[in-house]
C-alpha cells in the first residue's frame, strides 16, 4: 500500500528572505526615486551566504559567499553587480588536503566584506581573507605577502587616528589566538600569541585608544557539533573578557562576567576614569541555543535567525578588577554599527537591524542613544527585511550622527529589493533615496561603504 511522504521543509537559510540567487547579473542606470547625497560617490559592497545551485549546506554559516555591489556617483546609482566569491570551497573542493590539514584558501568568504590600504577583502574567519577587484571580480587569496599565517577574523577595525588594520585569527587548537596589526600601507607590523584564551567562537573583538579587548566566552569548541561549526554553549568554560595594551607584550588581565554570547561588538572606548566599556547584542543560553537552530535547520527552530539578542554594556574596571553589567534595551536586534570615525573612542549611537520579538511584530532598522537612553526605529512594513545598516559619513558633518545609513531591503512579497538610503540624524524621517535593484537580494550579513578617494588610481572612477 503506498503511503504518501511529507515533503521535507527547506531550511530556513535557503528559503523566504534568504533563497538564493542562481544567476549573476550586471545592471547599469538603476532607477533613484527621491535624491542621492551628492557626496555618496563610491561603492557599497555586503556580502552574504548564497550557496550554489543544489547545494543545500549544513549550517547557515557554511553557505558560498556571494558579493552585492552598487556604485553610486553624482547623485546617481551607475551599476548594480553581484557575484560569487570563486573560492575553492564554491566548487566542492575538500576543506582538508590529504594529509588531513585544513586548507586555509578553501573559505566561504561569505561574512564580510572591508576596503584597507586600497585592497578589497572578502572574509570568512576560518580561513584567509580573498581579495576581489572594484568591479566585484575574484583576485584570489591573500595572505598580506606571506605574512598572515593564521587565519583572519572578519570583523577587522580600522584605527581612525593611524589608519592601522587590528584583527586577529582564533583557532580551535593552540594557538588559539593571534593578533595582528597592519599599518596604513597594508604591511603586517606586529603578529603575536594572545596569552591565556581558549578554544572559544571569538567573532569579533573591540579596539580602544589603548587596549584591545578579548572575548573568551562560554560558546567553545566541541568536535560532537554535527552542524560542521564544531561549537556549542558550555556551562563549564568561565566566562571572561579580557583587555591587553595595544602597545608593549601581550599581557591580558581577564574580568570575569555573566555567562552570554557576544557575536558583535558596537563598539570599545576607555571612560574618563580609565575603564573599559563595551557594547552590543548579548544572548543568554536560551537566545543563543534557539538562534542555534535556525542558523542549522534544526527542528523547533525559531521563524528568525535572531532570537534574544538584546542591547548590553560591560564596564571593566582596572582598579576594582571587576566588570559591570547593564541591559540598555530589551529589543531584539542584532548587526550593530556606528560611525567608525568613533571607533575605540566614547560614541553615543548605535544602529541596528530590529527583530520580531517581544516589542515588535515586523522588522525595523533602530538607532540606538547610549547618552539619553532612547531608541528611534524606522518601520517599513510587513515583510520588508532590512540589512545592516552601514553609516556614511555627511559631508561638513560636525555631529555624531550627521551622516547616511544605507540598507538593502528584500521585499519577499514583491520578490524584489532595493537600497534605501536613510538620514542617520533623523531615521523616523524616511528615505532620502530608493534604488531599485534588479531582482531581490537574499538576506546577507555585513557590509561597507568604500568612498573613491580609498580607490587608487583609475579604480575609484570605474
Amino acid at each position: 500500500m503506498f503511503t504518501p511522504t511529507t515533503p521535507t521543509p527547506p531550511k530556513p537559510y535557503v528559503s523566504g528572505h534568504y533563497t538564493p540567487l542562481v544567476d549573476e547579473v550586471t545592471a547599469h542606470g538603476l532607477t533613484v526615486h527621491g535624491t542621492l547625497p551628492p557626496e555618496l560617490n563610491g561603492r557599497y559592497f555586503r556580502n552574504g551566504h548564497n550557496p550554489r545551485p543544489g547545494h543545500t549546506p549544513t549550517h547557515w554559516f557554511r553557505g558560498s559567499g556571494m558579493l552585492h555591489g552598487l556604485r553610486l556617483r553624482d547623485g546617481r546609482a551607475e551599476w548594480y553587480r553581484n557575484r560569487w566569491v570563486r573560492t575553492p570551497a564554491l566548487e566542492g573542493a575538500p576543506e582538508k588536503g590529504p594529509d588531513g590539514v585544513p586548507d586555509p584558501r578553501v573559505s566561504s568568504a561569505a561574512t564580510h566584506v572591508v576596503e584597507h590600504a586600497g585592497r578589497i577583502l572578502a572574509l570568512q574567519e576560518a580561513n584567509l581573507p580573498y581579495e576581489v577587484t572594484p568591479q566585484l571580480d575574484t583576485v584570489g587569496a591573500f595572505d598580506f605577502g606571506g605574512a598572515l599565517t593564521t587565519a583572519m577574523t572578519a570583523h577587522p577595525k580600522t584605527d581612525p587616528a593611524t589608519g592601522e588594520l587590528h584583527f586577529f585569527g582564533y583557532s580551535p587548537v593552540p594557538p588559539y589566538l593571534v593578533y595582528h596589526v597592519a599599518d596604513a600601507q597594508g604591511r603586517i607590523v606586529r603578529s603575536e600569541v594572545v596569552p591565556g584564551a581558549g578554544p572559544t567562537l571569538m567573532h569579533d573583538f573591540g579596539l580602544t585608544a589603548r587596549h584591545v579587548v578579548w572575548l573568551d566566552l562560554p560558546v567553545v569548541f566541541d568536535p560532537a557539533e554535527p552542524s560542521g561549526i564544531p561549537y556549542r554553549w558550555s556551562d563549564d568554560h568561565p566566562p571572561r573578557i579580557g583587555v591587553m595594551p595595544r602597545s608593549g607584550p601581550a599581557v591580558v588581565r581577564w574580568y570575569e562576567v555573566t555567562p552570554g554570547a557576544l557575536l558583535h561588538v558596537a563598539n570599545a572606548y576607555e571612560d574618563e576614569r580609565g575603564r573599559v566599556v563595551l557594547a552590543g547584542p548579548r544572548y543568554d543560553r536560551a537566545g543563543w541555543e534557539q538562534s542555534w537552530k535556525w542558523w542549522t535547520g534544526a527542528p523547533g527552530h525559531a521563524p528568525d535567525p535572531v532570537v534574544g539578542a538584546t542591547a548590553h554594556r560591560w564596564v571593566l574596571d582596572p582598579v576594582t578588577g571587576r566588570a559591570a553589567e547593564q541591559p540598555l534595551d530589551g529589543l531584539v536586534s542584532e548587526f550593530p554599527t556606528i560611525n567608525e570615525e568613533f571607533t575605540g573612542s566614547a560614541n553615543r549611537f548605535v544602529y541596528g537591524v530590529a527583530f520580531p520579538g517581544p516589542e515588535l511584530t515586523e522588522y525595523a532598522v533602530v538607532k540606538y542613544d547610549h547618552d539619553a537612553g532612547g531608541r528611534e526605529l524606522s518601520r517599513l512594513g510587513p515583510g520588508q527585511m532590512p540589512g545592516e545598516a552601514v553609516f556614511v559619513p555627511a559631508d561638513g558633518g560636525v555631529r555624531e550622527d550627521d551622516g547616511y545609513l544605507l540598507t538593502v531591503v528584500s521585499d519577499l512579497a514583491a520578490d524584489t529589493s532595493r537600497l534605501l538610503v536613510l538620514s542617520a540624524a533623523d531615521l523616523g524621517s524616511g528615505p532620502l533615496a530608493t534604488v531599485e535593484l534588479p531582482h531581490r537580494v537574499p538576506g546577507g550579513i555585513h557590509g561597507s561603504w568604500i568612498d573613491d578617494s580609498h580607490l587608487p588610481g583609475p579604480h575609484g572612477a570605474a
